[in-house]
C-alpha cells in the first residue's frame, strides 16, 4: 500500500565564517580599448561565482559584461581571498570587486570630467560611455578616457578593494556576540509517496522559496536550489558513508548512492529578493541553504504519510519498515 505526504522544514543560514576574519581583496583596471580586468582570489568552483563578479564589476564599471576579462585562481597574481566556503563568495568577494571597481571608476571620472569641461560628480558611466546625468546625450567613449588616463597622464583608471564582515566573537559567558553579518532564509515543502510494504520512498515534488537578498542572476540562483535539492535528497534517502576503524567501505558510486536525474522530481522554486544593505547590489548567497531544509522537509513529509519519525539518517527502506514494525506493535497493545 502507498500513502503520501506533505512535510515542511525551514532554515535561516550565516555567510562567512563564525566571528573570525574571511576577508577579500580584489583589483580592477579599465583599459585602454575600453574594457576592464578585474582581478580576484575567489576561485569558482562550478558555483558560478566567475559570472557573478563579473556582472557586479561590469555594471559597476559602467561596460558590457562581455568585455570584463575576470581572472582568479593563480594565487600567484590575484589577491588574497578566504575561500569558496560558506556562501561567503558572492556577499564577501561581490563587496571587494565592487570596491575595486568604484575606485577605478572614480579616477576614470575625474580624467574624463577634465575632457569635458565639467565636474566629475555630474557624471555616470553606462553601455561604454561617460556622460553627463543631466544631458545624456553630452558623452564620451569609456576607452577614450581610459586611453587618455593611462597613455596620455599615466594615471591609469584602477582601482583596489577589499572586504571582511564586522564580525565580534562570542562572549564565552553571556553567549552574546556578533558572529555573522548577514543570514539568508528559506523554507521548502516536500510531497513523498511510501510504500508501506517495501518502505520504499518517492519524492513527489519539492516547492522552495528562498531569500537570497538581491539575486545577481537568477537563473543560476534557481540552478543552485535545484542542484542544492538534489544534494539534499541524497542526503535525505540514499546516502550512507560506512567507515570501520578508520576505513571507508563504500567508496564506489555502486554502493554510497548518490541521486540521479530519474531520482530528482519537479522543482517548483521561488526567490524571495529582499535586499541586504550591506551585499554588492544587495546581494547575500544562496550556495549550502539551497540544501539544508531538503532532508527535514522530507522527513517531515514521510512523517504525514505513515506516521513514524526517522531520526537517523539516510532513511532507507530499512529502517521505516522497523519503525512502521514499532509502531504496529505499539497499537496492537
Amino acid at each position: 500500500m502507498k500513502k503520501r505526504g506533505r512535510g515542511m522544514a525551514c532554515m535561516y543560514y550565516p555567510l562567512g565564517f563564525t566571528s573570525y576574519p574571511n576577508p577579500s581583496a580584489a583589483f580592477a583596471k579599465y583599459n585602454p580599448d575600453g574594457s576592464a580586468t578585474v582581478l580576484t582570489g575567489a576561485q569558482d568552483i562550478g558555483q558560478g561565482s566567475g559570472t557573478v563578479l563579473a556582472q557586479i564589476a561590469a555594471d559597476t564599471l559602467g561596460i558590457p559584461y562581455d568585455r570584463i576579462s575576470l581572472i582568479y585562481g593563480d594565487t600567484q597574481a590575484v589577491p588574497m581571498d578566504a575561500g569558496s566556503v560558506a556562501s561567503r563568495v558572492t556577499y564577501i568577494a561581490g563587496n571587494a570587486v565592487k570596491k575595486a571597481c568604484e575606485q577605478a571608476k572614480s579616477i576614470l571620472l575625474d580624467v574624463a570630467a577634465d575632457m569635458l569641461g565639467v565636474l566629475p560628480h555630474g557624471l555616470d558611466v553606462a553601455d561604454g560611455w561617460v556622460y553627463l546625468k543631466d544631458f545624456p546625450e553630452k558623452r564620451v567613449a569609456i576607452a577614450d578616457v581610459a586611453k587618455t588616463a593611462e597613455v596620455g597622464r599615466g594615471r591609469p583608471a584602477q582601482g583596489h578593494g577589499t572586504y571582511n564582515p564586522a564580525t565580534t566573537l562570542l562572549d564565552k559567558e553571556t553567549g552574546h556576540g556578533k558572529p555573522y553579518e548577514a543570514f539568508v532564509y528559506a523554507a521548502q515543502v516536500a510531497e513523498v509517496e511510501v510504500d508501506t510494504e517495501t518502505g520504499e520512498v518517492e519524492v513527489l515534488k519539492i516547492y522552495a522559496v528562498h531569500d537570497c537578498g538581491k539575486a545577481i542572476n537568477p537563473m543560476m540562483v534557481e540552478g543552485q536550489i535545484e542542484g542544492g535539492i538534489a544534494m539534499g535528497i541524497g542526503y535525505g534517502l540514499t546516502e550512507n558513508l560506512v567507515i570501520e576503524k578508520g576505513h571507508v567501505l563504500n567508496p564506489q558510486l555502486a554502493n554510497y548512492i548518490v541521486p540521479t536525474a530519474l531520482d530528482v522530481p519537479p522543482i517548483e522554486s521561488a526567490i524571495v529578493e529582499i535586499p541586504e544593505p550591506k551585499g554588492p547590489f544587495g546581494a547575500k548567497g544562496i550556495g549550502e541553504p539551497s540544501l539544508l531544509p531538503t532532508a527535514p522537509a522530507i522527513l517531515n513529509a514521510i512523517y504525514d504519510a505513515v506516521g513514524v519519525r526517522i531520526r537517523d539518517l539516510p532513511a532507507t527502506p530499512e529502517k521505516i519498515l522497523a519503525e512502521l514494525e514499532k509502531l504496529e506493535k505499539e497499537k496492537a497493545k
